[in-house]
């Protein structure tokens, strides 16, 4: 003990000691608690942060996918209209003639075939129009008068080099004013879009231009000998394709801007539905679409829309034109929730320290031995459960005839079934934990590692059929890949379930194989009987097959048209040898046994089962557009497009050949009476297609080949 001081006891000198000890003892608790305190405080702000920042940064991928979406379906659709002109524009006949116009036109004794020629032009510029858009929409009722003309709005024209219309379509507007110096203004030998701007109707309307090079050209700028000038109204193909599939979002919206002249010009429809009626300065504080045009591909959350609300927005520029798309949303929509939860987190998380922070005086207090034995408790319980659960899964999967497993995100086996573990050929104990190339091999493995990779990137469900050989034995295999998700949402391993189709697509391309084995003799049995008429129906079905593929038609419709062009003649086996060979007149009853001898084919028929329609095409063939064919007076798009297809090939086939009556016409006779029929007995899309066949894509040479 220290020696006393004077004026004091030992008493005096005890008292002192225990209370420094006991100072001692309530500070050191307290600076443990305010470290945990402060340290908390931290951890839960970098922990909210972290979470803001992971919520903004997927919105700022779910919205970058949208904006992409929208952007491209635009583009393509830019691109489609300078596309389908370009097509035109390599049409061989309209180069040849155009040329033949610039060089006959100078001559006044000409001036008949030069008519002619531009005839021709018309017509084409006519079909590619309707087909295409380049028409003028029929107008809302009450919005022109009845004793009003309204001036040409939309169409085709060509334009020959020295600035004048050489042909146009029906409706096409005057070639002067804004237009004509619009195409001055392009280089030679460039396609090139308007900007967008209102029509006479108050419509958004644009012009796209590309040239045309004299035929065999190499394509120089000199040999430019004209350009195809197409005008429309784009509202109603346009804005449509800015509107994204099944979104979900009540807020969410696509806005197209144009940026010029410090101006942000709103194309899209306003909510009242007029297009181009809104306009903004490009200095507008947080103004959303400014921000979108003047930053492409960026992402911001503290942006305002024209009505002052609060947005996240990402935007995307166009080259092409002087656009770029806004698609935005409501910030309380998007992250109002997120928000709230942030703030409930991080008070829950502030208790949760103090909370923690009071446990842990008490733990320091009283031990950690009682803590340390619930929790080898409680592991053991939870280990226990998760075994019970792991056997039951084996159990279930087990029962199914089917392949199961689970792999990891580094390819290792963490759960397999006893289908799999027989493939495998060791137990399911030994694969769990290796790689799948070590148990299964690198080549065998390879299609699994390929797709359970691709699950995980894309992040959703990824099938796949595959095919396989083993002595001549055939194997296919149909698997679902889905990634599974770890407790923070990260896809972390794949399941994958395999079954065995092989049965299945054997029987259906068994099918596949009768069917066409009993079309083809049917059709060999009909031109064996008719030798007028000899690879008729062959040849039917080979152009309707390709003009549908140039329709763009589904594969089932595709199949249609093959299948009934072959068994169209079908129905003449009921018709006398003699009729079908007769070279003299034949009577009105024999004109009417072989007119009909389509509807008997669809009667032969009826009742056989095939993928498509093939019996109603067969009984529709023989309707007219216009409504005056036969059986049953059918008109416009009330007939099956596999029939009008089948017309419009059976015709050309019929006008091509060879008849007892009369000889072959030539390609360019029989296209040039299907153009006169075209809206009359046949649909003018369909004998569109046909011509584009036959001129762009080597149809004239195919039925050379025939």
């Amino acid at each position: 003990m220290a020696e006393p001081v004077p004026g004091t006891t030992p008493t005096t000198i005890i008292q002192e000691e225990t209370g420094t000890k006991f100072d001692l003892k309530v500070i050191f608790p307290a600076i443990i608690l305010l470290l945990i305190a402060i340290i908390g405080v931290v951890a839960v702000s970098y922990f909210v942060d972290q979470e803001r920042e992971r919520e903004e940064t997927q919105w700022q991928l779910r919205m970058g996918i949208v904006a992409d979406s929208r952007f491209t379906d635009v583009d393509r659709w830019l691109n489609r209209q300078l596309d389908e002109l370009t097509g035109l524009a390599k049409n061989e006949s309209l180069q040849i003639y155009t040329d033949q116009i610039n060089e006959l036109s100078a001559d006044a004794t000409q001036s008949d075939q030069v008519e002619a020629l531009r005839d021709y032009l018309r017509n084409l510029l006519t079909v590619t129009a309707d087909r295409t858009g380049f028409t003028l929409p029929a107008p809302a009722s009450g919005d022109v008068p009845a004793n009003v003309a309204e001036a040409g709005l939309a169409g085709l024209m060509i334009i020959d080099d020295k600035g004048d219309v050489v042909a146009a379509s029906p409706g096409a507007p005057p070639y002067s004013g804004d237009l004509r110096n619009f195409v001055s203004a392009q280089a030679q030998g460039q396609r090139a879009i308007s900007d967008m701007t209102l029509n006479s109707r108050g419509n958004p309307s644009m012009a796209f231009v590309v040239p045309i090079l004299a035929a065999q050209s190499e394509g120089a700028q000199a040999s430019q000998i004209g350009i195809i000038l197409g005008v429309k109204e784009v509202g109603a193909e346009l804005f449509p394709l800015l509107r994204q599939p099944g979104e979900t979002s009540s807020t969410a919206k696509t806005t197209l801007v144009r940026l010029k002249d410090g101006k942000v010009t709103y194309l899209s429809p306003d909510a009242s539905g007029k297009p181009m009626t809104v306009e903004l300065g490009a200095d507008t504080p947080d103004l959303d679409t400014a921000f979108a045009a003047q930053n492409p591909g960026a992402f911001a959350t503290n942006k305002r829309n024209s009505a002052g609300d609060r947005v996240l927005v990402t935007g995307r520029a166009f080259t092409q034109a002087p656009w770029a798309i806004a698609y935005a949303i409501d910030y309380d929509e998007a992250l109002g929730a997120a928000e709230a939860r942030f703030r409930n987190l991080t008070i829950y998380l502030l208790l949760a320290v103090a909370l923690v922070g009071v446990i842990i005086i008490a733990v320091w207090r009283h031990g950690s031995s009682r803590r340390a034995s619930h929790a080898a408790h409680q592991f053991q319980k939870m280990a226990t459960k998760f075994e019970s659960q792991k056997n039951l899964l084996q159990l279930v999967t087990d029962s199914q005839p089917t392949q199961i497993f689970i792999l990891d995100d580094k390819d290792r086996y963490q759960f397999a079934n006893s289908q799999a573990s027989k493939a495998a050929g060791i137990p399911t104990t030994e694969m769990i934990g290796k790689p799948i190339t070590n148990v299964l091999g690198p080549q065998a493995a390879k299609r699994y590692v390929t797709l359970s990779h691709e699950a995980l990137e894309l992040r959703h469900e990824v099938s796949d059929v595959a095919r396989s050989e083993d002595g001549g034995k055939v194997k296919v295999v149909q698997s679902e890949h889905i990634p599974l998700k770890d407790p923070t949402g990260t896809p972390r391993s794949v399941l994958t379930v395999e079954r065995d189709i092989t049965d299945v697509v054997t029987e259906r391309e068994r099918r596949a194989r009768t069917l066409n084995q009993l079309v083809k003799t049917l059709v060999d049995v009909v031109d064996k009987r008719d030798p007028f008429a000899a690879q008729h129906s062959s040849r039917v079905a080979k152009v309707a097959r390709s003009v549908a593929k140039e329709m763009g038609l589904t594969e089932v419709e595709i199949e249609t048209a093959d299948i009934a062009g072959n068994l169209l003649n079908l129905g003449k086996i009921l018709i006398p040898q003699e009729v079908l060979s007769k070279t003299g007149q034949l009577t009105e009853a024999e004109r009417d046994m072989i007119r009909n001898s389509i509807q008997t084919s669809a009667d032969l028929l009826q009742g056989i089962e095939f993928d498509g329609p093939v019996v109603l095409t067969l009984r529709q063939a023989q309707e007219n557009w216009d409504g005056s064919g036969q059986p049953a007076g059918l008109s416009g798009d009330n007939i099956l497009v596999t029939a009008r297809v089948i017309a419009v090939a059976n015709a050309l086939i019929g006008m091509i050949s060879n008849r007892a009556f009369r000889s072959a016409l030539s390609v360019d006779d029989a296209i040039e009476n299907l153009m006169k029929g075209s809206g009359k007995a046949f649909d003018r899309r369909v004998v569109a297609a046909l011509v584009n066949y036959l001129d762009n894509h080597g149809g004239r040479a195919e039925l050379e080949m025939q």
